[in-house]
């Protein structure tokens, strides 16, 4: 089932009503001006843009019971906060026990796969816009376990330094860099929160990652999981700045048009299935290698 990112960026109140979204659009203080409702389970993610947005306390359990993420925005309209269900799954120790105890060699090796496909779709976003790619397909099979010689540094460099050839003049990847990098942040952090709810669906602390080790960083482990993704995101700024649409700000079309990765089609394992899908058929896989039933990650094949 294809779940839907539903976008909040007005005044607005949020209810629960018969297991559904109730939407009441406040205008100026007024009287509810439209209201709409969304069938909860049909929900993947929740992103609320605007201070002045309301949520009873019954639909954050809703929706927590039912596995959507909420995120909320800052002033600057970017997602800088992500509410995940405190537990997901019913086998929570037996998946937390899985992580915790995983070898080094293991997590080395998996992260050396995941470093390998991101790479691979580089190369094909490149390959799809008629850049020559054949050192990121090197690089590719270059790849040690965990990654020692930095493969996936130089890759992104290279990567960067030609993606946007033509468009953007001299662009450098940066978090707080000038645009596209506002548009790259907004989407990478959608991603990173679909990588999340499938974690906490599968019954993993998604604070213990493969690779990713910042004590600070609550999410290590959809940081390591999102990377193969990312490409997607590229592809999809890459198409908003070729159609000439102004991405010097995060406009709410703009900020449409970003929301749709959660339902780009991604080829995984055989089969072509929306992102939402595509994340749980990784992580999935994560759990099997985690158990030993599998040696090899199910990741997604860029076209």
């Amino acid at each position: 089932m294809i779940k839907r990112t539903i976008y909040i960026g007005n005044r607005s109140k949020l209810k629960l009503e018969n297991a559904q979204l109730l939407i009441e659009l406040d205008i100026k203080g007024e009287e509810p001006h439209d209201t709409k409702s969304v069938p909860i389970e049909d929900i993947g993610i929740l992103l609320v843009d605007s201070p002045q947005v309301s949520m009873s306390s019954a639909l954050l359990n809703y929706l927590m019971t039912c596995n959507v993420v909420v995120i909320t925005c800052d002033e600057r309209h970017l997602p800088h906060g992500c509410m995940l269900p405190y537990s997901g799954n019913t086998l929570l120790t037996e998946r937390y026990r899985m992580q915790i105890e995983a070898s080094e060699p293991l997590k080395k090796q998996l992260w050396q796969q995941v470093v390998s496909a991101k790479i691979r779709n580089q190369a094909a976003v490149l390959s799809n816009i008629g850049i020559e790619s054949t050192q990121l397909r090197l690089w590719s099979n270059d790849v040690a376990s965990g990654d020692t010689r930095n493969v996936e540094g130089a890759a992104a460099a290279w990567y960067f330094d030609k993606i946007f050839t033509g468009y953007i003049v001299q662009f450098k990847r940066a978090r707080e860099g000038d645009a596209p990098n506002n548009v790259l942040n907004y989407t990478y952090s959608i991603i990173r929160a679909i990588v999340a709810r499938s974690i906490v669906g599968a019954g993993l602390l998604p604070a213990l990652g493969i690779h990713h080790r910042n004590k600070y960083n609550p999410f290590c482990l959809a940081d390591d999981l999102m990377e193969p993704f990312r490409p997607y995101a590229d592809a999809l700024v890459l198409e908003l700045i070729r159609s000439a649409e102004d991405i010097s700000s995060l406009s709410t079309a703009v900020k449409r048009k970003l929301l749709t990765v959660a339902q780009m089609d991604v080829q995984i394992a055989g089969q072509t299935s929306p992102m939402f899908n595509a994340a749980q058929r990784l992580v999935d896989s994560y759990v099997n290698c985690l158990k030993g039933a599998k040696r090899k990650l199910d990741l997604p094949q860029m076209l």
